[in-house]
């Protein structure tokens, strides 16, 4: 599928989507159409009809989890949330860049500091009990230390 900066990605898919996936195929063609997901009309998923679709069910899920009308959720967020978990999970950023379909992994590293940064923002927001506000400025041994993880 093409994608941002019009690059051809390739992402493994869990067994359960596959056994989805085998299902829909099994259903009668509503188009002709070789394309997997058509438009109402059988071409190709437009980039806006994907966020179209997603706001779409958004609003279903919204009604049984009201909590999520507050969230900005993209398909573009839902990437860098997939990066975040399995970064989280401890998958190597390597492997991550690759599941991205980023050329380097430098690339990758733009969604791991943006995250950084988003926790300390948030950080700075809170006071610990019997603490003093402000930010914490760790000596160049510790960031040494925290770096060569």
């Amino acid at each position: 599928m093409s994608s941002k900066g019009r690059k051809e990605r390739c992402t493994p898919l869990a067994k359960t989507t596959v056994a989805v996936l085998k299902a829909w195929l099994r259903e009668p063609a509503r188009h002709n159409s070789e394309t997997l997901f058509p438009s109402a009309s059988g071409g190709r998923l437009s980039p806006d009809s994907v966020s179209d679709l997603l706001a779409k069910h958004l609003a279903r899920a919204a009604h049984a989890c009201p909590s999520i009308r507050q969230k900005h959720v993209t398909p573009h967020v839902m990437r860098h949330t997939m990066a975040m978990t399995l970064l989280q999970e401890g998958v190597d950023r390597a492997v991550i860049a690759l599941w991205l379909g980023h050329e380097s992994v430098e690339t990758t590293q733009i969604y791991l500091d943006a995250n950084l940064a988003l926790k300390e923002e948030i950080l700075a927001k809170t006071t610990p009990p019997n603490g003093r506000p402000g930010r914490y400025r760790a000596d160049d041994k510790l960031l040494a230390f925290l770096k060569g993880l």
